[in-house]
């Protein structure tokens, strides 16, 4: 599929400011006071900054209220239900620690468990898409999970987590890739399943279906080389987890110098990450590509 810059932003920044509201509602850190400010500043920036970036893409942007309402079938009304929900309930709680020097733990533990299930809900708009197998298994919401709680741990400076979490979403990033190389070579999808011609022979195209360009092909069918697919790979993995754990991990003397190295993680992070989903839309393979020869 076609990545689209607000896809991107939404998915990378909604995923790293939830994962930063479920430290601090788990009291990770137990800031108060104008400390606490700073950081749900930073949590609630980056949340809802991902969900409106998500609507640059919409055709009617005033009407996305309307798919609250749909949350008994729809899992991007799950997510928005739960988005909101879990922005209330952090809004509660950060009232209390910014001004009443309070945390109010069954608040911050509800709205963690919120902020949690936002992020799964987003992970299974993708996920049930039975018409891209890279996406269509269970490794796709451990990948959203491990992002965003690893970023969320780099954010809240949670020293003893974020290596052990980062490590974990390392490796789920590794074992997604390695999956879903596979995906759609092990779906049993081809152009004979998809025709329906499959029990008659070998189906092969007789000749393209269009001359020209058109929606599908715009939308749900790109192409990325392998070689440039790799290399992508390459930066995405040592952005994003490498290079922000030889960063932590290092021993530093100083305030200043600790962290601003804690900063450059979480930057090297949120890139990484960046490039990650971008080749998560990019080589999203849909089963559309068959009738035009491109898979």
């Amino acid at each position: 599929m076609h990545p689209a810059p607000s896809v991107i932003l939404f998915t990378t920044l909604s995923g790293l400011g939830f994962g930063l509201l479920v430290f601090l509602g788990l009291g990770l850190p137990a800031v108060t006071g104008t400390v606490a400010f700073v950081f749900y500043a930073i949590a609630y920036a980056l949340a809802v900054g991902g969900l409106l970036a998500s609507t640059f893409h919409l055709g009617r942007p005033e009407r996305a209220w309307r798919a609250l309402t749909q949350w008994k079938t729809s899992w991007l009304s799950r997510e928005g239900v739960c988005a909101v929900a879990a922005l209330i309930v952090m809004g509660i709680y950060a009232i209390g620690a910014v001004f009443a020097d309070s945390h109010w733990t069954l608040l911050g533990w509800t709205g963690a468990g919120l902020s949690l299930a936002t992020v799964f809900t987003t992970s299974m708009i993708y996920t049930q898409l039975k018409a891209i197998p890279r996406w269509h298994m269970g490794l796709t919401p451990a990948v959203f999970l491990s992002f965003s709680l690893a970023g969320g741990a780099l954010l809240a400076g949670a020293e003893d987590l974020a290596p052990w979490l980062l490590a974990i979403a390392g490796a789920v990033q590794l074992a997604y890739w390695a999956k879903g190389d596979r995906a759609l070579e092990t779906s049993g999808t081809n152009l004979g399943t998809a025709t329906g011609l499959g029990d008659r022979g070998s189906v092969r195209a007789f000749e393209p279906p269009h001359t020209g360009s058109n929606y599908l092909l715009r939308e749900f069918v790109h192409v990325v080389g392998r070689k440039h697919a790799q290399k992508l790979r390459i930066i995405a993995f040592a952005l994003g987890f490498a290079l922000p754990l030889l960063l932590i991990l290092t021993p530093v003397q100083g305030f200043v110098i600790k962290h601003l190295f804690a900063a450059l993680a979480v930057l090297s992070h949120l890139a990484g990450v960046a490039v990650s989903r971008w080749l998560f839309f990019a080589q999203a393979e849909h089963v559309v590509g068959l009738y035009y020869g491109k898979r």
